[in-house]
């Protein structure tokens, strides 16, 4: 009999347990101690326990719960019931901390669980996850909050009507428009608004004219406000039926339109007048979509009026402007100011226009803005053509010139320099020996400050004209020139001999040469070649008779040919125009031969183009003989040198003769120099010293590592240490090919001890 007891127990024991595993709520059983017996997987997911792990730990543990804005600790209702007795429920706003500490809103009840005896001998709590249906909610008051904030912004009269056209609902602009205040017209009869009932059936007329749920009167129903005033009212209406379909009432809206032929008209003429000005004018609505835009517009821009209306003014947008620009713009006009100014944009071709804008609100009756008006000068011609000249051409100096810098020209000058400079400080003044040092050092000086002026190009320094030998102009940059047009492009020098001086700047004629050489280098597709030609040569009457603006006299000639792709007449007569360019986009701004042009211009010379379609080109530059000796370029004095503080200087070259200046030179300041002529050769010899390294000195771009990463690896091994990079490419080239920071120390080869000596001294007291 006991054992038929015991087994009806366990029959029914199973039987409860899977009913609670199979609830879809959490569900928890405790003992009379409040100590867990089981969770069934629904609360083993809620709370991130599992039934194994949780049973016989106390509930607090396992089932945490918070006050949701206090974030108190709540009793759970295990705890109450076990007090009092009876089922208890949880407070509103309570959250469940899970295992893995996700909280969760969640509702729940806590129910005794009696023995034969009525005695509690656990609890049995059951709690559900309240997230979606807070989500839920949240939703719903979230988009009825949203409609109302529509429904009442809306600037038409809205008015919402049952079936049988009893008012319910109206919005601030009916009341602004009709003047009831809600209590006044809700409840009343649709009719009342009408002039009379005619008025009132156009509506539904037009509505069985649709033959569906929505209808828009194209005609003007006459309308009655309060005051008894009549107006003509354009009716939007909709029908508001139910999940079956039953029509249950009317959505109407309703605008005043009195005044719109008068406004239409008056539109009209002004649209006839400014058809005719040269000025582009541009209507916008209150939210800037073009509405108009007239013939000068379209001259201007390019844009037909089909393309740009119903389009917001942003498709001429340029990016010169950023955002908060024009959102002072829209701030100052949406405020009921004009706004002017000057704004860059686009023309559909892509070209840049400067505009001079004016932009003005237009008001309708009520004092509302009903649109912009804008009107735009294009006044691109009148800005100053030569500061526009002058940017725009330094900018292309410095991407044709960035790529061809002679790197290996600069290592040689900078051991010109350092090795001239120290072999002075070890000879007295008064020595002959001296003055031939400084002869090096100056002259070298000078071939460095020529390079430093082909990297940068900089045009508005004041030239300095001197007598020089074109030949001994143009083998300076041959080397430069090589590395500009190619290795497939050969580059062959004719000079002649015994030429005759000339008088100019000699920057001026390397920017010819880069100028010239680039433009044949375009020219020529694959292989090719480029012929650098110097000539003595006379010109007669009868030859200047043939050649408009040329003079008789002697000249020296140099000649720039290509067998490149040529060019017809109607080119060659546009090449020596300020932006003139047969190039593709991003590949020139149209300056380089009139660069050329007026340098030849500026030293009284002339030009002239030889070409035809197919067979290469060749521009001669001709410029006057001068009678006076070759001159040497100015001198400069030395710099002071500090002196160092017996610091550890690394300095890592792949140039053998100047890693080994750089010692000289460094172990003369009092430095400790350690020497590396690879990245990796650097690396292991920081593994073999034992002291600490002040300073890195490293070239940037060697073979396999360069000089950043190398600065990275060691920074790892010393955290602190400085770093000075140098290269014979300029800082700017370095840093737009990615290989050294924005900011870094730098040193531009080729350097003087004084050029070092500052560098060291600012690269070791850097923070």
């Amino acid at each position: 009999m006991l054992y038929k007891s015991e087994a009806a127990l366990r029959v029914s024991e199973q039987r409860h347990s899977i009913t609670i595993k199979a609830i879809g709520d959490g569900v928890i059983v405790t003992d009379a101690q409040g100590r867990v017996q089981l969770l069934n997987p629904e609360a083993e997911r809620l709370t991130g326990w599992h039934n194994e792990t949780a049973q016989g730990k106390p509930l607090e543990e396992v089932f945490r719960v918070v006050n949701e804005e206090t974030r108190v600790g709540v009793e759970s209702p295990v705890c109450s019931v076990l007090r009092e007795g009876f089922v208890v429920g949880l407070a509103n706003h309570t959250l469940l901390l899970a295992r893995d500490g996700t909280e969760r809103p969640i509702a729940d009840s806590g129910a005794p669980i009696r023995d034969e005896k009525n005695q509690i001998t656990g609890v049995v709590l059951v709690f559900r996850d309240q997230s979606e249906e807070r989500a839920y909610q949240k939703r719903i008051s979230e988009s009825e909050r949203k409609y109302r904030s529509l429904y009442n912004s809306i600037r038409d009269a809205i008015l919402v009507a049952d079936k049988n056209s009893i008012i319910l609902d109206c919005n601030p602009a009916f009341v602004d428009l009709f003047g009831y205040s809600p209590e006044e017209i809700l409840g009343k009869n649709i009719t009342a608004i009408y002039e009379n009932e005619t008025a009132f059936n156009t509506v539904g007329e037009a509505l069985k004219a649709h033959g569906g749920d929505y209808a828009e009167c194209i005609h003007i129903a006459n309308f009655r406000k309060k005051s008894g005033k009549v107006f003509p009212g354009e009716t939007n209406v909709y029908y508001l039926r139910d999940d079956k379909g039953t029509l249950i009432g009317t959505v109407g809206l309703i605008r005043d339109v009195t005044g719109r032929q008068q406004a239409e008209a008056e539109r009209a003429r002004l649209i006839t007048a400014i058809e005719q000005i040269n000025e582009m004018i541009v209507m916008t609505d209150t939210e800037g979509i073009i509405q108009y835009v007239n013939p000068a517009f379209e001259t201007i821009t390019g844009y037909s009026r089909e393309q740009v209306l119903g389009h917001n003014p942003h498709t001429l947008k340029e990016g010169e402007q950023d955002e908060t620009f024009y959102r002072n713009l829209w701030e100052t006009i949406t405020a009921g100011k004009t706004w002017e100014g000057h704004i860059v944009n686009k023309r559909k071709d892509g070209t840049l226009y400067t505009e001079d804008v004016t932009i003005s609100p237009v008001y309708d009756d009520f004092g509302r803005i009903i649109n912009y008006v804008a009107a735009k000068r294009d006044i691109t011609k009148h800005l100053r053509l030569s500061e526009q000249f002058q940017q725009a051409q330094k900018m292309e100096s410095v991407g044709r010139l960035a790529g061809g810098v002679a790197h290996d020209y600069n290592n040689m000058l900078s051991v010109i320099i350092g090795y001239a400079e120290l072999a002075m400080t070890k000879v007295h003044p008064a020595h002959p020996v001296y003055g031939d040092l400084d002869s090096i050092f100056k002259a070298a000086k000078r071939s460095a400050e020529i390079t430093r002026q082909l990297l940068a190009f900089a045009r508005r320094q004041t030239i300095a004209p001197k007598v020089i030998d074109l030949n001994q102009a143009v083998e300076g940059t041959l080397k430069m020139l090589h590395r500009l047009i190619g290795e497939d492009i050969d580059l062959a020098w004719a000079p002649e001999e015994s030429l005759w001086p000339v008088k100019m700047d000699p920057v001026q004629i390397d920017q010819i040469l880069a100028n010239l050489c680039v433009n044949a280098r375009d020219a020529i597709t694959g292989v090719g070649k480029i012929t650098i030609e110097t000539e003595n040569v006379v010109f007669d009457e009868a030859y200047c008779a043939d050649h408009a603006g040329f003079l008789p006299g002697k000249y020296v000639l140099l000649a720039v040919s290509d067998d490149g792709c040529g060019m017809d007449k109607e080119t060659q007569n546009k090449i020596f125009e300020p932006f003139f360019t047969t190039k593709g986009i991003g590949r020139g701004t149209g300056l380089g031969l009139s660069t050329v042009y007026g340098i030849v211009k500026q030293n009284e010379g002339f030009i002239n183009v030889y070409s035809e379609p197919g067979d290469g080109t060749t521009i001669k530059v001709y410029l006057s003989r001068h009678a006076g000796q070759v001159v040497s370029i100015r001198e400069e004095t030395a710099t002071e040198l500090p002196r160092g503080r017996s610091e550890t200087i690394l300095v890592v070259e792949d140039e053998k003769s100047i890693l080994e200046l750089a010692r000289s030179i460094l172990e003369r300041f009092g430095f400790t120099v350690l020497t590396a002529g690879t990245p990796e050769e650097a690396l292991r010899l920081v593994e073999q010293h034992n002291g600490d390294i002040h300073l890195l000195i490293t070239d940037v771009v060697m073979p396999g590592m360069n000089g950043r990463e190398l600065s990275i690896r060691l920074r790892s091994i010393y955290p602190g240490l400085k770093q000075l990079f140098m290269s014979g490419y300029t800082a700017n080239v370095i840093v737009h090919q990615g290989v050294l920071d924005e900011g870094a120390k730098f040193l531009q080869k080729p350097f003087s001890i004084s050029d070092l000596a500052a560098k060291v001294k600012e690269a070791m007291d850097q923070i």
